[in-house]
């Protein structure tokens, strides 16, 4: 059963992996997905790695938060986060932006939005 804590758990790990391979190897990380990165291109995604970073680290402390408007709180801005992610990635692929490795990243990013969908609309967290 996923539970909040659980979600918060794999979108951590997954936002920080990513996050990481985005700052310390960004070449060779999106080459797996066939781009190429110029010196612009290769800050733009440090930038989003740090990001990730961020978010995730935001998500590992979260889960043994026990105020309920910070976890609301956080709940939606991943909403918020991942819908978007889920859109760019989505258009992205569509336009032929990455090879077949690309819908990982719009399964992900979909997966991560509707999980925290749920637990914004489906099962709310309660005062």
């Amino acid at each position: 059963m996923m539970t909040l804590r659980n979600l918060l758990t794999v979108s951590s790990i997954l936002g920080l992996l990513f996050g990481l391979g985005a700052v310390l190897a960004p070449g060779p990380v999106t080459s797996l997905y066939g781009a190429n990165l110029n010196l612009s291109g290769t800050v733009v995604a440090q930038f989003y790695g740090a990001a990730l970073i961020g978010l995730g680290t935001l998500g590992w402390l979260a889960r043994d938060f026990t105020d309920a408007q910070a976890l609301r709180a956080v709940v939606l801005s991943s909403l918020i986060a991942d819908t978007i992610g889920f859109l760019v990635a989505l258009l992205g692929q569509l336009a032929g932006g990455a090879n077949s490795l690309g819908w990982s990243t719009v399964v992900i990013y979909l997966l991560l939005a509707l999980g925290f969908a749920y637990f914004q609309f489906v099962k709310p967290i309660k005062s």
